[in-house]
């Protein structure tokens, strides 16, 4: 079974997360590709990845 494209997403975006720029075009990336139900749990990860991260923040008004 290959690996969901929500699993691949995460770890692009952790591995991004350093730069808050290139982690919103990983984000503007991510709702372009993922499938609806793939997109909630997208939105639900994001509010708890960015909780502890100010700087990344500004990226959740791609998803409301």
């Amino acid at each position: 079974m290959p690996a969901s494209m929500f699993g691949y997403t995460k770890t692009v975006l952790e591995n991004v997360s350093f730069d808050p720029t290139l982690f919103c075009k990983e984000v503007e990336k991510a709702i372009k590709m993922l499938l609806p139900y793939e997109l909630e749990q997208l939105v639900d990860w994001l509010y708890k990845f960015t909780k502890s991260k100010p700087e990344l923040q500004a990226c959740l008004s791609y998803v409301e």
